[in-house]
């Protein structure tokens, strides 16, 4: 896996289909959940494509702030978890 692929894909995921704003300037710090800009029905939406196009499956319980809040948090998961 590529990593800087993989991070730009889910970065662009996350601003194509889960912000709707392909053109928005998602950073890797930035906070997704604590700042509302994802709730918790796109995080679930955000969990199935991570789990179909990583193969790496996320509990419903890490589903959170404290995981994945940040871009940088969320791929740390998944390079993890692969």
């Amino acid at each position: 896996m590529n990593s800087d692929t993989s991070k730009e894909q889910l970065r662009a995921y996350l601003t194509t289909e889960v912000l709707h704003d392909p053109s928005y300037p998602l950073g890797d710090g930035d906070a997704l959940i604590s700042s509302g800009l994802i709730d918790s029905f796109s995080l679930v939406d955000v969990a199935l494509w991570v789990e179909d196009t990583f193969g790496v499956h996320i509990d419903n319980s890490e589903l959170n702030s404290e995981q994945f809040d940040t871009l940088d948090q969320l791929f740390a998961y998944i390079t993890q978890h692969q």
